[in-house]
């Protein structure tokens, strides 16, 4: 009904052009009191074919040329004075058949241009945007944005549900409950029938045989929306279902890489502790089963060293579940730092300690004078410490030592952990921080997580870890670690001051 009206519309319009030109051919024949008016009416048909098309164009030369039949001389009789008017009468109507039939396809080619192009850049942008994105929300938003633009009006995407995916706009429950039947009816392979509710057009979104929701639009006016615009938004919408698709296949791809990464990362933590438990356990229930059967047999020196035993080895223990459970936490994004100001002295005592107790080497420990308070988490910093230290007293030979530093240099606190081992490769550098990788003249004990955890600890409190050899001539490895100082009372006034 809407198209008939529209068609009316425009002939009647081509009917007033028509109108306008008698009038003024008239006002001419009784100024000049000349016949030839058919210049008046070829420009009126001419406008109405560059205004309205082909079709008012054609109309519009019938019903001139029947005018224009009673306005030659004899006037308002169909007769004619002469073979030259009856000449001239129809060599108007051809000629004017034939440029408002050129200019009225020049006019309609021009129009097919602009909506052609018009649909290719919208095309181009919303094809960007989906490109571009692998977040289904984020697509399901962009393309409600790219419906309502190429529908001149509004538009909303609903999911199979009939809940509706685009923030910030409301549908009735009408129309939600229209949407969730035509999704739930599921793929359709016939051409696609609109269905209309309240206004919006309903088309649903799919791809292959999955269906992704449903896609609702509807034009600002009865004016608005034309054949072009529905197959653009046709377009569109199949546009949009198949970056839908391709973003759900991107986070079922994704979800199984995780999935992979996880099952590789349990099972080479099952094959890399699986010895390195065991060793502490066979040792732990050795000594202690000695001690319960003929521990009264043993002399003092004998039942202590197994218990020393015991609690080397339990603490051996220890060392190995927390790198677990922390490189869990890493790997999980479930570390919580407490950033604290703490006194670097103590933390590098403790883990010193430690080690020195469970490897029965040196550990010369230095900490400057005027060294910096560390703004971190001291127990996190101190299981780094341990874990660095234990591989640098597993390579130093048994006559030498490890030496740890701790000293301020230009607003960073640094501790440097620096053995006499063999050293580390140029190439292997960077890699010995990576989870279970070990340097070609690394032994075959530990789990292979300790420097990884180290660095991970360091940089979850805001520092950075590196590693190098010591200078020719000398042999070892240098581990760094940089971390933020605590700022004193008065400099945290100033910066407040100056905020």
């Amino acid at each position: 009904m809407k198209r008939l009206l529209r068609i009316l519309l425009r002939y009647g319009a081509a009917a007033l052009i028509v109108a306008a030109s008698t009038l003024a051919a008239e006002a001419f024949y009784r100024v000049t009191h000349s016949g030839r008016l058919s210049s008046i009416f070829l420009i009126g048909v001419l406008v109405t074919a560059f205004v309205l098309g082909s079709g008012p164009s054609l109309f519009a030369t019938g019903l001139a040329f029947l005018v224009y039949m009673f306005l030659v001389d004899p006037r308002y009789e169909l007769t004619f004075g002469s073979a030259d008017d009856f000449n001239t009468l129809f060599v108007f109507l051809a000629v004017a058949i034939l440029t408002s039939s050129l200019t009225g396809r020049v006019r309609d080619e021009a129009a097919r241009a602009i909506a052609r192009s018009r649909a290719t850049a919208a095309l181009l942008e919303a094809t960007a945007d989906f490109a571009a994105a692998l977040d289904e929300a984020y697509i399901r938003a962009r393309l409600s944005h790219h419906l309502a633009a190429a529908a001149r009006g509004e538009a909303v995407v609903l999911d199979a549900d009939g809940r509706l995916a685009t923030e910030g706009k409301q549908v009735s429950q009408d129309l939600g409950a229209a949407a969730a039947a035509l999704a739930q009816a599921g793929p359709s392979n016939q051409a696609y029938v609109p269905v209309v509710v309240e206004g919006w057009s309903l088309r649903v979104l799919q791809a292959d045989d999955a269906v992704f929701g449903v896609a609702a639009w509807r034009a600002a006016g009865p004016k608005a929306f034309r054949d072009e615009d529905r197959a653009l938004v046709e377009v569109l919408a199949d546009t949009g279902a198949a970056a839908i698709a391709r973003a759900r296949l991107a986070r079922a791809k994704s979800e199984a890489e995780t999935l992979a990464r996880t099952q590789a990362l349990r099972d080479a933590l099952l094959s890399s502790i699986s010895h390195d438990l065991r060793t502490p356990l066979a040792a732990i229930v050795a000594s202690s089963s000695s001690l319960q059967e003929f521990g009264a047999d043993f002399p003092p020196e004998v039942r202590r060293d197994l218990a020393a035993t015991i609690q080397e080895e339990a603490e051996r223990l220890n060392i190995y579940v927390g790198n677990l459970l922390s490189m869990t936490k890493l790997e999980g994004g479930a570390l919580n730092v407490q950033k604290i100001a703490f006194n670097m002295g103590e933390v590098l005592t403790r883990a010193t300690l430690r080690q020195e107790k469970l490897h029965r080497l040196r550990v010369a420990s230095r900490t400057a004078p005027g060294a910096p308070e560390v703004l971190g988490d001291p127990i996190l910093l101190e299981q780094a410490l341990s874990n660095v230290l234990e591989n640098a007293l597993r390579y130093s030979p048994a006559d030498t030592g490890v030496k740890l530093t701790a000293e301020g240099d230009g607003g960073e606190a640094v501790i440097r952990i620096a053995d006499e081992g063999p050293g580390v490769a140029d190439a292997d550098l960077d890699r010995i921080f990576e989870k279970f990788y070990r340097a070609t003249n690394a032994p075959r004990s530990g789990t292979g997580l300790g420097l990884s955890i180290a660095r991970g600890l360091v940089e979850g409190m805001g520092g950075s870890v590196e590693a190098r050899n010591r200078p020719y001539p000398a042999h070892g490895l240098i581990v760094t670690f940089r971390l933020p100082v605590a700022l004193q009372d008065s400099e945290e006034e100033q910066n407040r001051e100056r905020a």
